[in-house]
């Protein structure tokens, strides 16, 4: 049985545990010996690991551990950069007789993916823009196999089971609040740029079936799930003989949502309903990140370092 969870990692020097294996890697460092480079995890989080000084003898045993393999190990808790690490002292492979339970190390969504994928599904199917609801129910039910547990990213934000789902959700959720208060947006236009926006991160990255990523596929490497967006949409566009003006705006919403061209965007959004969709995703990005942070935060302390919030540490007031 688990007994220590990442989230609770604040003051131990030592931890004997079970986590599982995010990614793994053998490098060499600067003083020019092998290392074990790890990145752990359990549903309350992730922490990276090192094993130094790694023997060619132990080599072979090591290289047999698997990403998405639950492993034993013995370390010391560090810190580097403001973030705690393992010093990783001894190393083992789950044996079969261990008392282990899956839910312990798979992070999820707290919402079932079926309930957030109709609420979705709802939202498209209510739309009066004929075009724009054939397009987004045509997309939900093409993917709604990946989507009951692709995370929406292999890090950071929403990195987890059903997480795409869940950053959708949320997002329409928060469209429609704006929809009601600058009523100069097409609502329609918002709710299916939010629909819309992310889904090519199934093809993007490279996932199993318990939402764990494992890296990103050729394409998503070489061109991203923007790029990969504004494709889907292009030949999907076509073959629904969708009106082109329309067909454009909606992959411009795709193209320009990360907002800098260092994030990926070409384009700055040249439509309100293009620039409101860049903010939906922004704020619920930042806010899972800030509510992730703070839960592994006691009362009147300060976070670890957030690296996706300029390396924040957040306050948790005391009361």
């Amino acid at each position: 049985m688990k007994e220590t969870y990442i989230a609770d990692i604040r003051t131990a020097q030592e931890v004997t545990d079970f986590f599982m294996v995010k990614s793994i890697a053998v490098k060499i460092g600067a003083n020019k010996k092998q290392y074990l480079d790890l990145m752990l995890g359990d549903k309350t989080g992730e922490i990276s690991g090192k094993k130094w000084d790694v023997s060619d003898d132990e080599l072979p045993s090591l290289m047999e551990i698997r990403e998405g393999e639950i492993i034993k190990i013995r370390a010391n808790v560090t810190e580097w950069n403001g973030l705690k690490q393992f010093r990783v002292m001894r190393i083992r492979k789950k044996a079969e007789n261990d008392p282990v339970e899956m839910s312990d190390f798979i992070k999820a969504a707290p919402e079932k993916p079926e309930d957030m994928y109709n609420y979705i599904m709802e939202k498209a199917q209510g739309f009066t823009d004929e075009d724009l609801k054939k397009l987004c129910v045509k997309v939900l039910e093409d993917n709604r196999e990946k989507l009951m547990y692709y995370p929406a990213a292999s890090k950071n934000h929403h990195a987890q089971m059903a997480g795409l789902l869940y950053h959708v959700k949320r997002m329409l959720m928060n469209g429609e609040r704006m929809c009601q208060v600058y009523t100069n947006l097409n609502a329609d236009l918002v709710m299916a740029g939010v629909i819309l926006h992310d889904m090519e991160k199934i093809n993007e990255i490279e996932s199993n079936e318990l939402g764990i990523a494992s890296g990103y596929s050729f394409e998503g490497q070489m061109l991203g799930h923007l790029i990969q967006g504004v494709k889907t949409l292009d030949r999907l566009t076509l073959e629904l003989d969708f009106p082109r003006e329309k067909a454009i705006m909606l992959e411009h919403m795709i193209l320009s949502h990360h907002y800098e061209p260092e994030f990926g965007s070409p384009k700055k959004p040249l439509f309100p309903e293009a620039e409101i969709l860049h903010y939906l995703d922004i704020i619920d990005a930042r806010m899972f990140d800030m509510q992730d942070a703070l839960e592994k935060t006691e009362p009147g302390e300060f976070s670890d370092r957030v690296w996706t919030l300029d390396n924040r540490r957040l306050y948790k007031p005391a009361e």
